[in-house]
This record gives C-alpha cells, sequence and structure tokens, in this order.
C-alpha cells in the first residue's frame, strides 16, 4: 500500500486591516493601563521579543533560507523576506558603520501605522511600533545573535522616514545552545 501524499501546511492569514486595529486597541489600552511611555515601551518589546522568539521557526520552515555568513546577509534577509512575508513590503537596508555590525531598515511604509495620525497627546516619547523592536531582537536571540533593535526614526514622531536600527553586539555561544547527547 502506498502512502498518501503529504499535505501541504494550511497557513491562514488574518485580514491585514483587522490585526493593525486590533494591534491600535492594543497599544490604546496600554496608554491607558501605563502612566509613563517608557513603561508601554517596554511592555511592546517585551511582547514582540516572545513573538520572535516563536515566529522564527515558522518563519525558517516557510522561507527554506539556508545559513547566513555575515551580517549583512542576515540584515538582507530580515528586509526581502522576513518583512514581505508577514508584513507586506519590504525595507531598504543600509549599513551605518565600517565594522559592519550597524544597520538600518529603512521603512517607507509601515502597516502597523495605517489608520494612526498622530501619536495620543502626551506621548511624545511613545514607541508605537516597538513591538517589532522586540520581534526581531527575539528572532535573532533564537539563532543565536546578540542584538540592539531600536527605532531610530518615525514618522509619528515628525521624521522623515521610519527607521530601524539593529546592531549586533556578538555571537552567543552556540556550545552553550546546544543539546547534550
Amino acid at each position: 500500500m502506498s502512502r498518501p501524499a503529504p499535505r501541504k501546511p494550511e497557513y491562514h492569514k488574518i485580514n491585514k486591516d483587522l490585526f493593525v486595529l486590533t494591534y491600535g486597541a492594543l497599544v490604546a489600552q496600554l496608554c491607558k493601563d501605563y502612566e509613563k511611555d517608557e513603561d508601554v515601551n517596554t511592555y511592546l518589546d517585551k511582547m514582540g521579543y516572545g513573538i520572535g522568539t516563536r515566529l522564527v521557526e515558522d518563519f525558517l520552515a516557510r522561507s527554506c533560507v539556508g545559513r547566513c555568513h555575515s551580517y549583512s546577509e542576515i540584515t538582507d534577509i530580515i528586509a526581502q523576506v522576513a518583512f514581505k512575508m508577514y508584513l507586506g513590503i519590504t525595507p531598504s537596508v543600509t549599513c551605518n558603520n565600517s565594522s559592519r555590525n550597524e544597520f538600518s531598515l529603512i521603512l517607507d511604509k509601515n502597516p502597523l501605522v495605517e489608520f494612526v495620525e498622530e501619536l495620543p497627546a502626551g506621548r511624545s516619547s511613545l514607541c508605537y511600533c516597538n513591538l517589532l523592536c522586540g520581534i526581531i531582537r527575539g528572532a535573532l536571540e533564537m539563532v543565536h545573535l546578540a542584538a540592539d533593535v531600536t527605532f531610530l526614526q518615525d514618522r509619528l514622531k515628525g521624521d522623515s522616514v521610519t527607521e530601524i536600527g539593529i546592531t549586533f553586539l556578538k555571537k552567543l555561544d552556540e556550545k552553550k545552545y546546544r543539546r547534550k547527547k
């Protein structure tokens, strides 16, 4: 008897508008729950980190990308494959230093702020999309790369572009994460 053909996994897509509006409601609720913008930013980063540590498995399974050999290659994969796969956009990548460990992702369009005209009054230091920084940081850590990920510029704060900075700190020790046989 022959085996049935393996089924392709089904990926359920959620309506982008629903996701963006739900995210906006989440940020609005966090602003009500926390007085300080720094607390909201920290919570969004922490939440994104948790998502990133889980999302990287889905990304690696669906994208079929191989091992990267440089920080610039990693950053290109994040911009050209991951952002396209999950947000439907492709940010441009620039290298910010000669040691080639600092990069910027420049987003011409940020789908998370599609329905946001401006930051709430009195919330000038709110990093509305800080969830993205946490996702990138969490995913990189799961592939044994320590990174500092922050928003450098934000259109919601009056800047001309939205820019996410990624600084690779050091490669984490792989031996520490290997399973013992």
